[in-house]
C-alpha cells in the first residue's frame, strides 16, 4: 500500500461521481477501481470501455481537467514510486490517523464485537451515554443505529443521566462512553445500570480494574496520550471508528432488512410537510 502522501486523483473523481451522466460513470468506475498501468490513450481507453474519445473528453473537463491529456497524465502519476512533498503539518497530522488506525486494528476483539452486536439485537432498549467530545460521538451513534431499528437514546446532560438510571431494567443496554475512564455521570449510570441486571458496555481508552465490576464488556479505543501531535485530532475520531466496525458487523447480521430500514428513514426525511399535498378547503 502506498503511504498516504502519494498523491492520487482517484478521490477527485468520486467527488463528481454523482454529478456524471451514465457514459462518464462507466469512464469513472474504470479509472476508480482500476489497479494496473497500461496504455491509457484515448484511443485504446476509448476502444476498451466502448466509448468515445469526445466522452473522454468531457469526462476529464467535469473532474476540472483541461482536457484527457491532462487527466491521463496526472492519473499516471499514480503509478509513479514518489514521495510527494509534504508540510510538516499536513503529515503530522495524516500520520496520526494513520498511527489511530493501526492501534484500533490491534485493539478490536472480534469476538467481542460479536457479542456486542447480539446485545444490541436483543435489548428492549439501548441507552448511550457521553460528555462533551464522548457526548457528540454519543449522538453519532444514537443517529446511526437508530436509522437501521435500533431503539436508542443519546443522553449528554448530567442530571438525565442519574435520572434515567431510575427506569433501567434487565431489558436495557447502556452504553456508556469516557476516554478517561473516570466521567463521573457515565459511571454512575453504568453503575446502577448493571445493579438493575441491564447489560453494561463502556467504551475507554484505560483498561481500569475497577471497570470490571460493573461492565459487562470493556471495548478499548485508540488513546492519543501518547502520540506526537495527537491534540491535533478530534478525541471523537477513535469511538467513531469503533462505532463504524460495530455498525458494520450488526447491520451484517441482518443486511437487507437493515438496509430496507435504512433506505425508509432517509426516504422520510425527504417527505414533504403534513398537508402539503393536500388542496385547501
Amino acid at each position: 500500500m502506498r503511504g498516504f502522501n502519494t498523491k492520487s486523483i482517484v478521490p477527485i473523481i468520486e467527488s463528481k461521481y454523482q454529478s456524471l451522466s451514465t457514459v462518464e460513470k462507466t469512464i469513472a468506475d474504470f479509472f476508480i477501481e482500476n489497479r494496473v498501468k497500461m496504455d491509457f490513450s484515448a484511443k485504446a481507453v476509448s476502444q476498451r470501455l466502448f466509448v468515445s474519445e469526445a466522452s473522454l473528453s468531457r469526462f476529464a473537463k467535469k473532474c476540472g481537467y483541461r482536457g484527457y491529456r491532462e487527466f491521463i497524465y496526472q492519473y499516471e502519476e499514480t503509478f509513479v514510486e514518489k514521495k510527494e512533498p509534504v508540510t510538516k503539518n499536513l503529515s503530522g497530522v495524516l500520520g496520526i490517523y494513520q498511527e489511530l488506525l493501526n492501534h484500533t486494528y490491534n485493539l478490536v476483539d472480534e469476538a467481542q464485537i460479536a457479542r456486542i452486536c447480539r446485545y444490541l439485537s436483543e435489548a428492549h432498549r439501548v441507552f448511550v451515554c457521553g460528555k462533551g467530545s464522548s457526548g457528540f460521538a454519543a449522538s453519532e451513534m444514537e443517529m446511526r443505529f437508530m436509522r437501521i431499528g435500533v431503539d436508542i437514546d443519546c443522553i449528554q446532560d448530567s442530571h438525565l443521566m442519574k435520572m434515567q438510571t431510575v427506569f433501567l431494567s434487565n431489558r436495557d443496554l447502556v452504553i456508556g462512553i469516557t476516554i478517561s475512564a473516570t466521567t463521573e455521570e457515565v459511571l454512575y449510570m453504568l453503575q446502577e445500570g448493571h445493579k438493575r441486571g441491564a447489560k453494561t458496555i463502556v467504551l475507554t481508552a484505560n483498561n481500569l480494574d475497577y471497570l470490571h465490576e460493573f461492565c459487562d464488556e470493556i471495548v478499548l479505543v485508540a488513546s492519543m496520550d501518547r502520540l506526537d501531535e495527537g491534540n491535533m485530532i478530534s478525541p471523537q475520531y477513535p469511538i467513531l471508528t469503533l462505532t463504524d466496525v460495530i455498525y458494520s458487523s450488526f447491520v451484517d447480521k441482518d443486511e437487507s432488512m437493515k438496509e430496507i430500514l435504512h433506505d425508509n428513514t432517509v426516504q422520510a426525511l425527504g417527505n414533504k410537510k403534513v398537508g402539503e399535498n393536500y388542496e385547501k378547503l
